[in-house]
């Protein structure tokens, strides 16, 4: 095993913050594996998390959620990408944050809706002004990502490479 990764690294934030993209590159080059919680969810539940929704509610989907977190966690260390709402259920902090080392990806609303213009696969940002939505969600969620995290990395600044090497970084100093 990688010796920055005696733990999980997960990865939360908001929607479009790049969770996934950066979790897959920041793997790769630890050399240990990548865990997306939502595929694993689409994969278990055989349907995208938009249907899911739309079949079961958000109330459904935080409780399979929760569950899939868990058996993530359970297993080998690995580079963790979260969903966006995972912070929303205070068991989901304390079991990341006593499982692992939580690095909250950080992005202005702003800066997120120039990003997700044209998608159409998050549920919760369908319908109405993006920009809005967004800033409501970061509201609700920017003191929950922070209470989660050990360390906040702010995606705006630099390519991803960059914002993997921060990362990093920032394991580098934990393991020292």
């Amino acid at each position: 095993m990688n010796r920055l990764l005696e733990r999980h690294c997960i990865l939360v934030g908001m929607p479009g913050v790049g969770k996934t993209t950066i979790g897959r590159r920041l793997a790769y080059r630890l050399g240990v594996s990548f865990t997306d919680l939502d595929a694993q969810i689409e994969a278990a539940s055989g349907c995208s998390i938009r249907d899911y929704f739309g079949l079961h509610g958000e109330a459904a989907f935080r409780d399979v959620e929760a569950e899939m977190l868990g058996r993530a966690l359970a297993a080998s260390p690995c580079v963790l990408s979260t969903g966006g709402g995972a912070v929303l259920r205070p068991g989901n902090c304390e079991m990341m944050r006593e499982r692992g080392t939580v690095i909250y990806l950080l992005a202005s609303p702003n800066h997120l809706a120039h990003r997700l213009k044209s998608d159409t696969k998050r549920p919760l940002l369908q319908g109405g002004d993006l920009q809005q939505k967004l800033k409501e969600l970061h509201a609700l969620r920017d003191p929950l990502y922070r209470a989660a995290a050990h360390y906040v990395i702010d995606t705006q600044r630099g390519s991803t490479y960059t914002v993997v090497h921060r990362i990093v970084m920032q394991l580098n100093m934990m393991s020292a």
